[in-house]
């Protein structure tokens, strides 16, 4: 396995880290959690470092599932969480008030089984609170020694400036692939230029950059896919141009379309660290082999000038769900 770190920080992870929301949460029936645990202790011995959770993942069993599978490993392992979502009515909303953010980190301790959390994300935006107040919190969160690093999700870059002008932001954590390209237009620069790192989820495209799906797939009411435009049967056909050049590829590198797309996205930035999500072994084994994955500089520029040629089909979230992103 390779290590970067992110941005200017000292936090350095594995070059590919481990979304674990699906070993809990999202993706239809919840898998065994024997089974998951044994799946962390795999990617550990793989080389693998750097968990990704929060307290909405469940709600709760997803932080209780790294709290027990990663605590013989604490030392050797970076575990990121995330607050400002909580569950009112049934429903999930933001909040991060300050009274609201030191009972989730607190509880995010507790079922972490840890002291100390090492990157501690707001999971989006509440604009009744200014982020100079979140940020100021989280200052005194890190000199109390809860939290190490702490970064945003899903924030709008002006957002970003302001955080970081009262607390320096470790990581950024948003949607980036080869079918969600956004993040290039504004956000990726300022990166750059505050030395934040970048960490994108989804970096499989929910599973369709690797191929699996086409018109015909179906997904259960308990599959967030089954509420995506982008994964509706007119979609999946559209985009299914996008895998072929991904096939294509692949085979020119004995890769397969995932090894691509991962080695595509750690080759944009040093300072990017995607973590794909899986609850399958032989998953978590291709997942990581992206790294030894290494694309030219003339392998780049095939793959941006055809993806140019390419319209990718489907809004990646329902409406309601992308209000609250970006601000």
């Amino acid at each position: 396995m390779k290590y970067r770190k992110l941005g200017n920080s000292t936090l350095e992870v594995s070059a590919i880290g481990l979304g674990c929301m699906g070993m809990s949460y999202a993706y239809g029936e919840t898998p065994d959690k024997k089974e998951m645990i044994a799946l962390i202790h795999s990617a550990i011995d793989r080389g693998v470092t750097f968990f990704d959770t929060a307290e909405m993942y469940g709600p709760f069993t997803n932080e209780e599932l790294l709290g027990e599978a990663l605590a013989p490993y604490r030392d050797q392992v970076v575990i990121a969480t995330k607050f400002g979502i909580k569950m009112q009515d049934g429903k999930q909303v933001q909040d991060s008030s300050p009274q609201q953010i030191r009972k989730a980190v607190e509880g995010s301790l507790k079922r972490l089984n840890t002291e100390c959390i090492d990157l501690y994300y707001q999971h989006r935006v509440d604009t009744t609170v200014p982020i100079e107040e979140v940020a100021g919190l989280i200052k005194d969160l890190i000199s109390e020694g809860k939290i190490k690093h702490w970064g945003l999700s899903e924030a709008g870059v002006q957002t970003i400036r302001r955080a970081h002008a009262v607390q320096p932001v470790t990581a950024l954590q948003s949607e980036y692939s080869l079918w969600y390209r956004r993040p290039e237009e504004e956000l990726i620069p300022t990166l750059e230029e505050l030395g934040i790192g970048f960490v994108p989820f989804s970096p499989l495209g929910k599973g369709f950059l690797t191929g699996r799906f086409n018109k015909d797939s179906k997904f259960g009411s308990s599959d967030f896919r089954s509420i995506v435009p982008r994964f509706t049967p007119t979609a999946l056909e559209a985009n299914q141009s996008l895998v072929d050049l991904l096939k294509k590829v692949a085979g020119q590198k004995n890769a397969t379309p995932a090894q691509i797309a991962l080695a595509w996205l750690l080759a944009q930035k040093p300072w990017i660290v995607p973590i794909p999500g899986t609850t399958k072994l032989n998953r978590l084994e291709e997942n990581i082999g992206a790294a030894d994955v290494q694309l030219s500089a003339g392998e780049l520029i095939e793959i941006d000038t055809a993806l140019d040629k390419i319209k990718v089909v489907g809004d990646r979230y329902p409406e309601e769900l992308e209000k609250r992103t970006g601000l």
